[in-house]
């Protein structure tokens, strides 16, 4: 089976990219779906974090209320890397077991959009790397609309991640997401073939 990773940095458009991959045909797996499902009400790490950061940090309904706890970890880098201690082994976990599903069922192709790609050391899991890219007045812009995200936070998370040029530099394949939907979609389609065509020659 041929493994793709999908990342980039914040606000370049990751998930955008991977529905395009997706209307394409692909099988497309989500880094954050597992994290949240990793946090769902009852579950060991919600459990944890429960004790770790009180009532305060949920939702009335028990949910965890995420955008506060985001506010809080990407202010303080060491309660970050608490988070990311408790969340991403159980989210590699289920990524990798999924995986192994899709190859039980014969698939011979899977894209999996992992945000910290880089940062959590993770490439080395997967045969090929597409990283989404955008200028960063566009991204914070971005997580301004989309999020709601104060200019802090923005901060923060851009410097919670590496580099964009850094990850552009590690990537087989880079998609320009700073442009037209139409121009993205180009480059999605022509990668798509690309990795096609490797499947069919075996390389």
């Amino acid at each position: 089976m041929l493994k793709i990773a999908i990342t980039g940095g914040a606000g370049t458009g990751k998930s955008t990219v991977a529905r395009m991959f997706k209307d394409l045909g692909a099988e497309v797996l989500d880094a954050d779906q597992a994290a949240r499902e990793a946090v769902a009400v009852g579950a060991p790490a919600w459990q944890e974090l429960r004790r770790l950061y009180g009532a305060d940090y949920f939702n009335e309904n028990g949910e965890l209320n995420r955008s506060k706890l985001a506010r809080l970890v990407f202010a303080d880098p060491e309660e970050r890397r608490r988070l990311d201690r408790l969340i991403h082994p159980r989210v590699e976990a289920e990524l990798k077991a999924r995986v192994a599903e899709l190859e039980r069922r014969g698939k011979a192709l899977v894209l999996v959009e992992v945000p910290l790609l880089f940062e959590t050391g993770r490439e080395a899991a997967f045969d090929r790397v597409i990283v989404v890219a955008a200028p960063e007045a566009l991204q914070i812009r971005r997580l301004r609309g989309r999020d709601r995200r104060g200019a802090d936070e923005i901060r923060g998370i851009l410097k919670a991640q590496w580099p964009l040029a850094d990850k552009v530099a590690r990537a087989d394949y880079v998609v320009d997401n700073g442009g037209a939907r139409r121009l993205t979609e180009r480059q999605v389609k022509n990668i798509w073939a690309e990795l096609k065509n490797q499947l069919d020659s075996g390389s």
